[in-house]
């Protein structure tokens, strides 16, 4: 159980107020899935207890997600998002000590995070029927790939496979090309959300009755779960949506256009009022004044003819125009925001939504503030994440 155990840095005084202080979390998952979730708890006032393997002959011990992409000093940037606030403690789950402290923690937790292959946990003496045994209320949220049922409950699966699996990398991408990803983990975070409305709603029926539960998400299955009208477009006529590049199916106009001086502009004119609106600070009267143009349906059998109007017009402007013009006529529109874009722009600035924080060696981070902003209870950045087995001492005293 050995670990860093020096004493870190006071945690924001503002995560003692959050709503859900008083609410102790056991992350017992690791890379992205589960502890993204965690994220979510500590951000709002819960504590959270990350567990973590230990250091050993085999590699240097703790979430993987440590060691991925930039590093400073060791340890990934993307840690210090993905961890922050919560406390490390190291535990070798393999081993008859380490579960035997992991059970000791569950008596004293609300919610159990985990995000292992189904079966692993019962394997470890550590399912829910044994953690409940002598804590009825806890609740357990499991983040698989598959669920845990079901023929596929023991295939591994990542976010990856959860994306193409449920529909959503089919349908992203040019007609004429393979599907495309994002260049982020979208599938995990996905689940993730899903399993914190799920345990939230479990902690409300919890306060009614005392009683705990599991809540189980399927990483495929919460991808699915975007998938809009996709399902009964098909069961009605066979209609399979396919990819379209950078417009949106049957929604005109709603695409992403080109200005004078290379600029990419999302432009989302398909409602009825914006469409004319659009239409008349292009000086396209004849598409303002055209019954047929008047509404979506119509919109959509000349989709073509529209947009490539709206590019031809942003052909001949340069951006800055392009964007005053439109929001002079408050037609929803944006140029493509890269990272550089969002630390700059005063909408992220006014929201709290580009927060700083320290580390030890006193190097300022820029991280994302906390979403969703809450009135009387506002969340809020609770520091960096904890080293590997820092609050051994403090947690596993005993």
């Amino acid at each position: 159980m050995a670990g860093n155990e020096k004493a870190g840095p006071q945690l924001n005084a503002s995560a003692a107020s959050g709503p859900l202080r008083g609410i102790k979390v056991l992350e017992l998952g690791q890379l992205i899935a589960g502890p993204f979730a965690g994220k979510f708890f500590a951000d709002f006032g819960a504590e959270v207890i990350k567990v973590e393997p230990p250091a050993d002959d085999k590699g240097p011990g703790g979430d993987p997600i440590r060691y991925w992409r930039v590093l400073h000093d060791g340890t990934s940037l993307w840690w210090h998002v993905q961890s922050r606030g919560k406390k490390s403690v190291t535990l070798n789950l393999r081993s008859p000590e380490g579960q035997a402290a992991a059970k000791r923690l569950a008596l004293e937790a609300d919610i159990v995070i985990e995000n292992f292959r189904p079966g692993t946990l019962e394997k470890w003496g550590l399912g829910y029927e044994v953690l409940s045994k002598d804590n009825p209320g806890l609740l357990m949220l499991r983040i698989s790939g598959f669920g845990q049922s079901g023929p596929m409950r023991e295939v591994a699966g990542f976010g990856a496979i959860a994306e193409s699996m449920g529909g959503m990398r089919y349908v992203s991408g040019f007609p004429d090309r393979p599907p495309v990803r994002m260049n982020l983990s979208i599938g995990d975070a996905i689940a993730s959300l899903h399993g914190v409305i799920g345990v939230l709603m479990a902690l409300h029926h919890r306060n009614q009755t005392g009683e705990g539960q599991v809540i189980d998400v399927a990483l495929y299955e919460s991808v699915f779960n975007l998938m809009e009208s996709t399902l009964p477009e098909y069961s009605y006529n066979g209609t399979v949506r396919e990819r379209t590049g950078t417009n949106l199916t049957g929604i005109v106009p709603s695409n992403t256009y080109t200005s004078k001086d290379w600029v990419h502009i999302a432009i989302g004119g398909n409602g009825d009022s914006i469409f004319k609106r659009l239409a008349q600070t292009m000086g396209r009267d004849d598409w303002a004044n055209d019954p047929v143009l008047g509404n979506n349906a119509g919109r959509a059998t000349r989709a073509q003819e529209i947009d490539d109007g709206i590019q031809a017009w942003c052909s001949a402007h340069d951006a800055a125009f392009l964007l005053d013009a439109l929001a002079e006529a408050q037609v929803p529109s944006s140029k493509i925001f890269s990272i550089k874009d969002i630390v700059e722009d005063p909408q992220y600035q006014a929201r709290g939504m580009i927060e700083t924080i320290t580390l030890d060696d006193g190097t300022e981070l820029k991280v994302p503030g906390v979403v969703p902003k809450l009135s009387k209870t506002p969340g809020c950045v609770p520091g960096r994440g904890p080293t590997l087995g820092e609050h051994n001492g403090e947690i596993l005293k005993g």
